[in-house]
């Protein structure tokens, strides 16, 4: 069987994505160069916003032409809008032979060895294969599900409760990553500070962070998404004390405004957001604090909008992302439609909101020029002479990139010191001064598997503006 993939939606689908390609190539599937070679094309959905689920849909919808300009012989589709609308979408879209949702994915191989697309076979626990050819970046999800009560946010009604994978099962996993050749590794799941907490014996973030540095050598540790609530001292003390963990955090506020946290079902308010983020930039200096805000949220007034701004140009994010409002069936926000802000005046406050952030990323950046920084170089360089990459304040696909310019030529993976010569409202630019550790070699980035092909990946995400 011949595969093509299209991974959608958040890095955490991107991790199912990874799991699934393992399982699937260790049953003898062979990724196809291009989709239009696939014999099966499989779509990992996204049901996050209204605008992520339609691009699911197109994406099913251009899988599906390839049964007749292609060599596509069916369709699957899989993941999170599956799992919200496997009916509809059944009903609606016939030319999709396959549908599982999150809660039946181990049906998948049973049924292609059905039709006869796959040999016997299993991959090890833990076992993922890299959607790009340069997997220097990868990504490792550390639980499922969430018990947060947000008001607008309808992940806990398809993925469920939080539930922690164990400690030695990801360890197992991040040694095979930095097998792979995985130099940065971003720790993700719902909400990280959440980890642990089922097994009431002292596991948490902070010893699952400590096993993970202990135990491997990936130079480059990052921390995505962690409520502001969940940030306490152990953590914060190993994060000063250990230099490969980054002094990074994404911390979702959502607003500035109490009455609308308070709506959101949000457990933060304006003074523990500033008290918490004052102690955390004592405590770690150099910290790249990065936050998502949601705009229009159902009475939402003028006055809430200004306090959101005002707080934001007295925080001042290093780095922000930013959503406007969409009602999601299921949600207590989806009930409060008497009291929706026109779509209209949500996409101008978010406009509006976005010129703040952009005003302010572009002082920050203009303060780093002439300081030397450590990056990871994502993209070799290329005819031009610059290459991509990024310093240790720039999480990957979400923030900005720092184009380097150097004496020899740079290759992905590599980690170099460089002096920052340029800004621009969200990228640097830089002059590398030396490398500091030499890229991932071929045979480590193959883990055993030469001459695998690599998997042709669909870069599809959700429709938002992000701050960068």
């Amino acid at each position: 069987m011949k595969l093509g993939l299209v991974s959608l939606g958040c890095d955490k689908n991107t991790v199912d994505s990874e799991r699934i390609l393992a399982t699937l190539t260790a049953c003898g599937a062979e990724t196809a160069r291009d989709l239009d070679e696939a014999e099966v094309v499989l779509i990992n959905t996204c049901g996050f916003i209204d605008a992520a689920k339609q691009e699911s849909i197109g994406a099913i919808l251009d899988a599906s032409r390839l049964k007749e300009d292609g060599a596509c012989k069916i369709v699957v589709a899989v993941g999170c809008l599956v799992e919200r609308h496997r009916e509809e979408l059944a009903a609606e879209l016939p030319e999709v032979d396959l549908f599982f949702g999150l809660r039946d994915l181990d049906r998948l191989v049973p049924s292609l060895q059905r039709r006869g697309f796959l040999a016997s076979g299993s991959a090890h626990p833990g076992e993922r294969l890299p959607l790009e050819a340069s997997p220097h970046v990868r990504y490792l999800k550390v639980s499922e599900g969430c018990d947060h009560g947000c008001a607008f946010c309808a992940i806990p009604l398809w993925r469920g409760r939080h539930r922690s994978f164990d400690a030695e099962r990801l360890v197992v996993e991040a040694q095979r990553l930095e097998a792979q050749g995985t130099v940065e590794l971003n720790l993700v799941a719902q909400d990280l500070a959440h980890y642990g907490r089922e097994y009431r014996d002292g596991t948490d973030i902070s010893t699952l962070v400590a096993r993970l540095v202990e135990a491997t050598g990936i130079p480059w540790i990052r921390l995505l998404y962690i409520y502001s609530a969940g940030l306490r001292e152990p953590l914060i003390r190993l994060m000063a004390s250990e230099p490969r963990i980054l002094p990074y955090i994404d911390m979702p506020i959502q607003h500035g405004s109490d009455p609308v946290l308070k709506r959101m079902r949000r457990p933060e308010r304006q003074k523990s957001l500033r008290e918490k983020i004052a102690w955390l930039r004592d405590a770690l200096p150099g910290l790249t604090l990065r936050t998502t805000v949601l705009v229009g949220f159902p009475g939402e007034t003028d006055d809430d909008f200004r306090a959101l701004l005002d707080f934001l140009e007295e925080i001042r994010f290093e780095r922000l992302g930013a959503f406007a409002f969409s009602p999601q069936e299921g949600t207590r926000a989806a009930e409060m439609g008497s009291s929706f802000v026109p779509e209209s005046l949500a996409r101008t406050r978010l406009e509006e909101l976005l010129e703040v952030q952009r005003a302010i990323s572009a002082e920050m950046m203009a303060g780093e020029i002439g300081g030397q920084r450590t990056a990871i170089v994502d993209e070799p360089t290329a005819a031009s002479g610059i290459a991509a990459g990024r310093i240790a304040g720039q999480a990957d696909d979400v923030d900005g990139l720092t184009y380097l310019t150097a004496a020899e030529p740079l290759e992905a993976g590599q980690i170099v010191e460089a002096v920052v010569t340029d800004a621009h409202d969200f990228d640097l630019s830089a002059q590398v001064l030396r490398v500091l550790r030499d890229a991932p070699s071929e045979a480590g980035r193959a883990n055993g598997r030469p001459g695998r092909r690599r998997l042709p990946v669909a870069a599809l995400g959700l429709e938002t503006a992000w701050g960068r």
